[in-house]
């Protein structure tokens, strides 16, 4: 390796560094001219006077989303019903009042079909005066919304689902960390809940059903998968520390709404007989590489796909051993495969989400944010107003190709800039000792990854016989932040 201590880097080359990972990957980290003309034509958020447009501005919508987060897509709101059930809604801003198909902003949010998000620099898939300001679902603004509302029974069952068009207002904006913190019993109700009076009431409701829905997901097979995913966090040009991204209640709540309502977006689609872009993972074709994987733990699974049985394992094993679970986690995501976008009618068969245990699923709740949750909107919006289907069965077949790579590829930007990040904080730690986890072994290295912080890197010089997931103790020989390396030996 090259060695990147002759100079000292900052946040603007992480910034750097993005943009050619971008551009390397086929994205375009800009907005074209025609984009500019188009946005400055914009005089405010879309309006619309369709009759059939509820007014549900009255009820205690809140968004809770990262802290950062300025992009809102959607919002949630809850009423307690007999028998234990709970009506859930879910509103999703309604993107296409201000983005025409064929559009500029829709042609360049097609080529992307996604937000790039590093921590050094977005990459939105929107310009930011729409996706964070006139499509955003902000604190205390009228905004167009796509609303799906679920009756969720006692024991978890979505008895009844509608999606219609609604005009909201999101009256309190939260985050993940704080509002869980407060449901964990660790932190105080955030200010932003207790100026409205209903949001604490709505709040722990909805905490109690999404826990209820998480619970049946998991009975019925859905994988707990804990994916190795740090960010870096700066103070001014500085970074000051790697942290990995936790799953707490605050997150889960958001989820388990998110996952029945594109259920429920699917269902609607399949009952209108038309097409629709569903969000799919196949059953593993390397079932048995899985099986193989748990007889090393001493675990049993069926010799055919079976994503309860895979489940009930990997919750023994993280019980079991948490400090190695994220490794474990990587292994089974890469042998189960890519998640892929399909296009499925509703005379076809479903080919389903293996890693969810769906049968019908797609990507409807971040439109600001996915092209194809943008096209499901489109579609969703012609079949409510009686309109003619927004795209072909060619169009979208070529838009599921599309998405699909488009998106892998941002994951691969995404994953790039992580290792240039991890590289620059520990640029100036070179010769401190860390402890590490063994978390790879091939022909061409060994790989390890540091306890604190959650940083990768490879063994140079002398390597000793390990195997994976054994602990040691490493120095760091090295980095190189331009190209994403970090370099360990390991101490005898």
């Amino acid at each position: 390796m090259t060695s990147s201590q002759n100079r000292h880097h900052h946040r603007t080359d992480l910034a750097r560094i993005a943009v050619e990972a971008m551009i390397e990957r086929g994205l375009e980290p800009s907005f074209p001219v025609s984009v500019q003309r188009q946005l400055d034509a914009l005089t405010g958020p879309a309006q619309d006077a369709d009759p059939l447009i509820r007014d549900l501005r009255a009820l205690p919508w809140c968004s809770i989303d990262n802290d950062d987060s300025l992009d809102l897509d959607q919002l949630t709101v809850s009423e307690p019903l007999a028998d234990g059930a709970v009506r859930i809604m879910v509103a999703v801003a309604d993107v296409d009042s201000l983005v025409d198909k064929g559009s500029p902003i829709d042609e360049h949010a097609r080529i992307n079909t996604t937000s790039v998000y590093t921590s050094a620099r977005i990459f939105p898939m929107l310009p930011e005066r729409l996706s964070t300001d006139l499509t955003s679902l902000n604190l205390n603004e009228d905004r167009l919304a796509i609303v799906t509302e679920m009756t969720i029974a006692a024991d978890a069952a979505i008895t009844h689902a509608s999606v219609y068009r609604g005009l909201v207002r999101n009256k309190a904006k939260l985050a993940y960390d704080a509002i869980s913190a407060w449901i964990d019993g660790r932190g105080p109700l955030p200010d932003a809940a207790r100026t409205v009076p209903e949001i604490e009431g709505q709040l722990r409701q909805q905490d109690e059903v999404a826990q209820r829905l998480r619970k049946q997901r998991h009975a019925q097979g859905s994988l707990e998968l804990e994916t190795f995913q740090p960010r870096a966090v700066f103070e001014g040009e500085r970074v000051v520390d790697i942290r990995q991204q936790v799953q707490n209640r605050g997150r889960q709540l958001i989820e388990e709404f998110m996952i029945a309502a594109n259920t429920c977006t699917a269902n609607f689609l399949a009952r209108h007989g038309g097409a629709s872009l569903r969000r799919v993972v196949r059953s593993p074709e390397r079932w048995l590489r899985l099986v193989e994987l748990a007889s090393k733990y001493g675990e049993t699974l069926p010799r055919t796909p079976d994503s309860r049985a895979l489940e009930a394992f990997l919750a023994r094993r993280h019980r079991a051993d948490p400090l190695r679970f994220p490794d474990l986690s990587l292994v089974v995501v890469k042998l189960m495969g890519a998640g892929e976008y399909v296009v499925e009618r509703a005379s076809n068969e479903p080919i389903g989400h293996f890693g969810l245990a769906l049968h019908d699923y797609t990507h409807s709740t971040a439109p600001n944010r996915r092209y194809p949750d943008l096209i499901t909107l489109r579609m969703l919006k012609s079949l409510l107003k009686g309109d003619k289907a927004p795209y072909s069965a060619d169009e979208l077949q070529a838009l599921a190709i599309h998405c699909t790579n488009q998106e892998d590829a941002a994951r691969k930007v995404e994953r790039r800039v992580r290792k240039s990040e991890a590289a620059l904080f520990l640029e100036s730690r070179i010769g401190e000792v860390f402890d590490a986890i063994v978390t790879g072994r091939t022909d061409s290295g060994t790989w390890v990854r540091l306890i604190t912080p959650p940083a990768e890197g490879m063994l140079v010089g002398h390597v000793p016989e390990l195997d994976v997931g054994q602990t040691l103790r490493v120095k760091l020989k090295d980095t190189n932040v331009e190209r994403g390396f970090i370099d360990f030996a390991a101490i005898a």
